[in-house]
């Protein structure tokens, strides 16, 4: 296990800059806003400001605050920050990011969280720093790294909080171990390709919530359709073009968030690009959705948490309220650590307090 700083060198930060400058830009006609996806003006607001606004060496520090270190498990590098709680009886607490987020999702809250836990963040294989990729890798393998780098770290019985394709590692750990002693999951959700939710007896916000859900399943789909099936298509243009990658994020964040946070978004697409992992993030989804067994069920406590650009509705997926801990709030989105972070250390910390 060594320890890891996060420096990406000048030349790559001047190589950036140079593509940023020289887009070649498409012709958009009509004004049908996001109907057809990230409008050329949004997207050029963004690129100026990701090439002479947004300061990553700023990010790099921030980032470089928390210790972080990489192992290898199972021939594969892994990524993860570390940040132990001066609290004797922290309960260990796993944080994994899904797509396309990354560990820096997490910036905000881990050390408000550390106050009660031992916080490990791991990057998934493929994605952020654990890099270069060794094999195929998917939820399930996945899981039983991030279960093997607790155990290195010497945890016996820990808590992990996810959401995104990181639901689906977490409830893989928990089927894996008995040490896993409880989940947190923030946006839960029906299958999207289940088809359309039926509205008839929904009101209100779970009517709200079925209709997004629905647009989602609608028109909302073709990014998951395409990483499913030819990541290696998509794959030349996240690695070749800061821009491609750049608007293939933009959409899902926009789509999914209650409010786009600037600088987070490029904080995300800047670790892709300087990582290369665009391409290697797809085929993680690749092999997840294609291998059996992916999205079985959870083995410990799970407690849940709906904020208010989600699309989990109760009524659905938990009629007979068996869930002891299920939240919902009136704002933040798909990525609550960034959106709404007071929101999300109060449920977490409330929920694990229990264990």
């Amino acid at each position: 296990m060594d320890t890891f700083r996060v420096e990406i060198s000048q030349n790559d930060l001047s190589d950036l800059r140079q593509r940023l400058a020289g887009v070649r830009w498409p012709a958009q006609s009509g004004t049908d806003g996001w109907k057809r996806g990230v409008p050329v003006a949004e997207l050029r607001s963004l690129v100026e400001h990701w090439a002479g606004g947004f300061d990553w060496r700023a990010v790099e520090d921030r980032l470089n605050a928390f210790d972080q270190f990489v192992t290898e498990i199972d021939g594969q590098p892994i990524h993860f920050v570390h940040v132990r709680s001066s609290r004797a009886d922290a309960l260990p607490l796993m944080l994994i990011h899904g797509w396309p987020s990354t560990f820096a999702e997490y910036l905000d809250v881990i050390a408000d969280l550390a106050r009660d836990h031992h916080v490990v963040v791991p990057s998934i294989p493929g994605f952020g720093f654990s890099v270069p990729v060794t094999g195929a890798w998917d939820v399930s393998r996945t899981a039983g790294a991030f279960v093997a780098l607790m155990q290195q770290l010497g945890y016996e019985r820990y808590g992990v909080q996810a959401g995104d394709v990181g639901a689906g590692i977490a409830g893989a750990m928990s089927r894996l171990t008995p040490a896993v002693a409880a989940m947190h999951i923030n946006g839960p959700s029906s299958h999207p390709f289940g088809g359309p939710l039926p509205t008839d007896n929904l009101s209100g916000v779970e009517l709200a919530r079925a209709e997004r859900f629905n647009e989602l399943v609608a028109t909302g789909l073709g990014y998951l359709q395409l990483m499913s099936t030819k990541p290696w298509t998509i794959g030349f243009s996240l690695t070749d073009s800061p821009v491609g990658l750049l608007a293939w994020i933009y959409e899902k964040f926009h789509a999914w968030c209650a409010e786009v946070d600037r600088d987070a978004l490029l904080t995300a697409v800047s670790i892709y690009w300087f990582t290369g992992t665009g391409a290697t993030s797809a085929e993680f989804i690749y092999e997840s959705m294609n291998a059996p067994g992916t999205w079985g069920g959870a083995a410990a406590p799970t407690g849940f948490a709906t904020f208010a650009a989600d699309t989990g509705i109760r009524s659905l997926l938990d009629p007979e309220h068996q869930v002891e801990h299920w939240t919902e709030y009136d704002r933040g989105g798909h990525f609550p650590a960034i959106e709404v972070p007071d929101l999300y250390v109060a449920d977490v910390r409330k929920y694990f307090s229990a264990f």
